[in-house]
């Protein structure tokens, strides 16, 4: 017995709807009106006689409801659907409302085969939410069944949760930590890489040898790379960026293959590690020209623009008449002078750093273990006198160096602020600055380190004027409404502040986070804090990625100078960002007035950073020799600088030569900004290949379909007013809910107790992306909201009342009403179809929610197109009463003229919609060569789910 994808059918005491995973012995099966969850498999050579076809019943008229019956089950029925008929299947299963830019993403990559799309938006703007997009619509188009996301160790459990919260992806994060586990669960002869069919990998742990080639082997159709950055690779060493470069180069060696690369900053200032991405993509880009403008280049700009994305805040901040709100930056500069004590102290530690520098005894790998020393302990100095005391007392790492080259790996790794660095964790530590054994002419140096340290000891407290002048500024930052996150290069540093901070700031709730607590820990502390009315968050940047902390936090003080400025950006990023409740962020740049070391970072680096962003719009990448060239200034300032040299307009301690590096420097700045202005002058990277009128037309046919935030607010709560529950609105968003006179039925309908733990049966509840940390964050997938619409639903489509089952919306209805001045009928349908291609033999299963209406008579039924009007009616209020009679009598007419006067009609409009959706298919995969194939057919007769009549109310006065 053969049974058609999407019919309906009777067996075991009720109807369902047979699914396209079902075949000719094994029927799976979703009761009509139910949710995936409860999906059932009927193996028909022992059940066959018990299934049969079903014909969806219509409504029966002597049970009508009350006026918002007809909303009410819309509603129901839209937030039921998991298998959306338009061209974008995904969006039915999805916890989050895209905003209407980061449709672009998506339509591009639908329009390639495969999807190679390098996405570079700005900061803040949702790179993660538009490549789930992208992987949540693959999946539920049965295009790829498995997929991977390679990132950072420090990030693995943070696209862990994005996906589950949004995307509905249970991954498993495969990291060093975790292999083992994970290993456990997989046959002999079966590797990770193949049991699990969702993995969030740490790129720097699959690229080993060990695992690499397994991972090749056996690697998902889908692969999300994100901060693609690390994997550019320009031709030089043999480092981490080869390995990771060398294993992207190995994926994308299957053709079929679709790669998703996210990152903020594609172009690092070396052209041919830019290039090396761009490769990735489409290895004919290898070829591309240097300078693409000209209209020569217009087919080359093309070909980048349809697989490259980048777009700075100003480019989407209005886009299709919908504001997107990035909160307004106040950006300022604060300076400190050191007390005559600490002034003294820097000066005594910068001449040992300058002695240090200039011994030239030994070899040129001791010499440089000496550099690498020296610049760990000016680092320290200029952070706290707690680092500096650390670093006085404890070994460097460099010193047990065996070469040069390993000598200034390690050093860069611990001193310098390296973008590109395998990871974060660690990196906070403070360094070392004891570079020698204790033997014989040693000791005197040791203990000159370990009085410096005595000396440091002595600075903390009231003798810092640097903590003391920042506990005014955050004590001012907090009264004024903001939630500060203190950035500090070094964990004693952190955990100095912090400790400093509780003592100086009563009533406020002050957090210290370093690279000490692992990733989980650290997110419990987070949400601790959030808890506080005033709070103060202190930590070092194993937060300035990874973590988003715009819900918790609106404010960002750089108490340490990073010596990268992308640092910065990350660190301000973390609360600049969409998703900001706050409507102003406030960022402080802390430096030392009479500090060297931050003299010339703030100058050479940081301002100009800032500068060209305020320009262009957009942060433009450092330049490729800024490390260098900051070596070289630092050089000048500890081997041929002196306390005494103070040229005028000089930073103290710079000569000549080193000017001439900062001058080489700005030179390599102004040609990126003028590459970055010729760039977006020529629009290589704006996506003219995607109409405005497109995303706008999609976009519009998905909210009617399954319905707006605001659409969910509205059921949710007039859902749960309905089933006795009392709502108290909190503010625009937020909701209190008294659930104890619900009834049970409902209670376990949408398992009430995996979000009520008091035995008030209160919830809090947010319809705002920025929700609260008590509020429960609705959208229209969640389990509370998905529950309910199944149970309002399920209760209206039950044939006959059940007292233990209470229903609120019924399938008929009729009212008296202005709103009309003819009789009108409105009839909500739900629409069943097949979506293939030949490609695939099996058919997709969608569904659609539709209302039709109609005035006059059945046998003279005028048929009524305005959606805007249809709309209107459905949220009207009765202005008469109606008796039961009447109501009868108007309903039993519709259906005593249904199959022949209005059935006809509504098949027509069902192919109608049939062919709008094959045509919203073919336009979103116009590119595409498949795109011309796609097939639509409904499955008739409609089902009708609700009729209702609207009266013309004739005023008696």
């Amino acid at each position: 017995m053969n049974f058609a994808v999407g019919s309906l059918v009777k067996a075991r005491g009720r109807e369902w709807i047979v699914l396209p995973e079902s075949d000719e012995q094994m029927l799976i099966l979703r009761p009509l009106g139910g949710t995936n969850d409860e999906v059932a498999g009927i193996y028909l050579p022992l059940e066959s006689q018990d299934v049969e076809s079903a014909q969806f019943q219509p409504p029966d008229p002597t049970q009508s409801g009350d006026y918002f019956s007809g909303r009410l089950l819309r509603d129901a029925v839209r937030f039921g659907f998991r298998s959306s008929a338009g061209p974008f299947r995904s969006f039915a299963r999805i916890a989050v409302e895209p905003r209407p830019y980061q449709l672009v993403p998506l339509l591009m990559a639908l329009r390639l085969d495969p999807i190679r799309i390098l996405i570079s938006d700005d900061v803040g703007i949702g790179k993660t939410v538009e490549a789930g997009l992208i992987a949540r619509e693959l999946l539920d188009r049965k295009e790829v069944s498995r997929m991977a996301v390679l990132c950072p160790p420090h990030l693995a459990e943070q696209w862990q949760a994005e996906l589950q919260d949004k995307f509905h992806i249970d991954a498993e994060l495969v990291l060093s930590s975790t292999i083992t586990q994970l290993e456990r669960a997989c046959r002999q002869d079966e590797s990770v890489f193949q049991h699990y069919p969702f993995l969030i990998i740490s790129i720097d742990f699959v690229k080993s040898d060990r695992y690499r080639d397994k991972f090749v082997q056996y690697c998902p159709e889908l692969v999300i790379v994100d901060e693609a950055h690390t994997c550019a690779y320009a031709g030089e060493g043999s480092g981490s960026r080869h390995q990771r470069y060398r294993l992207l180069t190995e994926l994308a060696k299957q053709e079929q293959r679709h790669l998703i690369m996210v990152t903020a900053t594609p172009h690092s200032g070396n052209e041919e590690a830019f290039r090396s991405l761009l490769r990735l993509l489409n290895p004919t880009f290898e070829t591309l020209p240097a300078d693409l403008s000209g209209s020569q280049n217009e087919k080359y700009r093309e070909q980048l623009a349809a697989q490259f994305i980048q777009r700075r805040r100003a480019d989407i901040r209005s886009y299709l008449d919908k504001e997107t709100l990035f909160p307004d930056r106040a950006d300022s500069n604060q300076d400190y002078h050191l007390t005559p004590e600490y002034k003294h102290f820097f000066e005594e530690v910068l001449e040992y750093a300058r002695e240090t520098v200039k011994d030239p005894s030994g070899s040129k790998n001791r010499q440089r273990v000496r550099w690498w020393s020296a610049l760990a302990l000016l680092r320290s100095l200029a952070s706290s006198p707690a680092a500096a005391m650390t670093t006085l007392r404890n070994r460097a790492a460099v010193a047990d160096a065996e070469t040069v080259e390993e000598v200034d790996q390690i050093g860069r790794h611990t001193v310098l602020d390296l973008v590109d660095q395998d990871a974060l964790e660690g990196m906070d530590v403070a360094p070392g600055g004891d570079f020698e054994t204790a033997n014989g002419t040693t000791s005197q140096r040791q203990s000159r380190l370990h009085a410096m340290a005595d000396q440091a000891e002595q600075l903390q407290g009231a003798k810092d004027r640097k903590l003391q002048d920042a506990i005014k500024l955050i004590r001012e930052m907090v009264t004024q409404g903001y939630q500060p996150i203190v950035f500090c290069r070094f964990i004693p540093t952190a955990e100095y502040v912090a400790a400093e901070l509780r003592k100086a700031l009563k009533g406020v709730e002050v957090a210290a986070i370093t690279g000490l607590q692992p990733p989980v820990e650290r997110e419990e502390r987070i949400i601790q804090l959030a808890e506080a009315p005033q709070r103060v968050l202190v930590c070092t940047d194993c937060l300035s990625e990874g973590i988003n902390l715009q819900t918790y936090f609106n404010a960002v003080v750089h108490y340490d100078l990073s010596w990268n400025p992308t640092r910065h950006e990350q660190r301000e990023g973390r609360v600049d960002r969409f998703g900001q409740i706050s409507p102003k962020v406030r960022v402080v740049t802390y430096f030392g007035a009479d500090n060297q070391i931050d003299g010339l970072v703030l100058e050479v680096l940081i301002k100009k950073h800032k500068s060209i962003r305020k320009t262009l719009g957009v942060s433009v990448p450092v330049p490729a020799d800024t490390e260098q060239v900051l070596e070289a200034v630092l050089e000048g300032l500890l081997l041929r600088g002196s306390k005494n040299s103070h040229a005028q307009g000089a930073l103290p301690g710079f000569d000549d030569q080193s000017y001439q590096q900062r001058a080489k420097l700005d030179r390599q700045w102004d040609a990126i900004e003028n590459r970055e202005k010729q760039a977006r002058s020529r629009a290589i990277y704006a996506q003219r290949s995607i109409k405005v009128d497109e995303v706008k037309q999609e976009l519009a046919a998905v909210h009617a379909a399954i319905g707006e935030q605001e659409d969910v607010q509205s059921f949710t709560l007039e859902a749960l007013k309905g089933y006795g529950a009392t709502v108290r609105k909190l503010n625009a968003d937020n909701f209190e809910v008294e659930l104890k006179e619900v009834p049970d039925a409902l209670r376990d309908a949408i398992n009430i107790n995996r979000f009520v733990t008091n035995k008030q049966s209160k919830l809090k509840l947010s319809f705002n992306a920025a929700a609260p940390s008590d509020a429960l964050k609705l959208s229209r997938t969640h389990p509370l909201v998905e529950g309910l619409a199944a149970y309002v639903m399920d209760t209206a489509l039950d044939s006959v009342d059940d007292p233990f089952r209470k229903r609120i919306a019924y399938r008929s209805g009729v009212m008296y009403t202005r709103l009309v001045e003819k009789r009108t009928t409105l009839l909500l349908v739900r629409l069943r179809f097949h979506i293939s291609t030949p490609d695939d033999p099996q058919p997709l299963l969608a569904e659609d929610c539709q209302v039709f209406a109609f005035r006059g008579a059945p046998k003279k039924a005028d048929w009524i197109e305005d959606e805007a009007y249809i709309k209107n009616l459905l949220a009207a209020t009765p202005d008469e009463n109606i008796s039961r009679e009447q109501a009868n009598f108007f309903l039993q007419n519709i259906l005593d003229n249904f199959d022949e006067y209005l059935s006809p009609r509504m098949n027509e409009l069902a192919r109608e919609r049939a062919r709008e959706l094959r045509e919203a298919h073919r336009r979103v995969r116009r590119s595409a060569a498949l795109s011309v194939r796609v097939s639509v057919e409904p499955q008739l007769p409609p089902d009708v789910l609700g009729m209702y009549v609207y009266l013309p109310y004739q005023s008696q006065s």
